[in-house]
């Protein structure tokens, strides 16, 4: 079996991954400059050490509510390598980053059909966990479930939309 690494992060209490051979780096959210008349999706962009990057709400794309604004600059920002975006620099807003985890194939339910494409799913990854309020019986593992994104389709479709 092979062992498949993802970067662990989180919006509105979901877990979620993304292959860690796309992210370039995880940085401190800072000041997101919009861009006029820019697609929803497109938060702005950011001077990250001399180069221009753009920035991309996930929450706007995968349909799911923002997070009130008090705890914005808790977030991070997720840097992916310029070949997930055709030579540009993007990076993801997420609440937070977990972890590096090393998954293997077997904890990984692939989805079929609609679901996978419309969702940007690739997979869900199920973890064992210990249930500590259950540590007397026998079933004192529980799984917890992370949503296994599409990060490279979901960014070639934002750019054939574009063009």
């Amino acid at each position: 079996m092979t062992a498949i690494d993802v970067v662990e992060f989180e919006i509105n209490n979901e877990h979620y991954a993304l292959d860690i051979g796309l992210t370039r780096e995880i940085v401190e959210m800072v000041q997101i400059t919009p861009v006029p008349r820019a697609p929803a999706h497109i938060a702005g962009i950011i001077n990250l050490r001399g180069e221009i990057t753009n920035i991309i709400n996930l929450n706007n794309i995968l349909g799911l509510p923002e997070k009130d604004g008090k705890d914005i600059e808790e977030h991070k920002i997720i840097v992916l390598v310029p070949d997930a975006a055709e030579g540009s620099i993007v990076g993801i807003i997420v609440d937070a980053v977990h972890s590096v985890l090393q998954i293997s194939e077997k904890d990984i339910e692939q989805i079929d059909g609609g679901l996978s494409n419309e969702a940007y799913v690739k997979g869900i990854i199920k973890i064992d966990e210990k249930d500590s309020e259950n540590q007397e019986s026998d079933k004192g593992e529980r799984k917890r479930l992370i949503i296994w994104l599409d990060i490279s389709q979901l960014l070639q479709d934002l750019l054939a939309s574009t063009r």
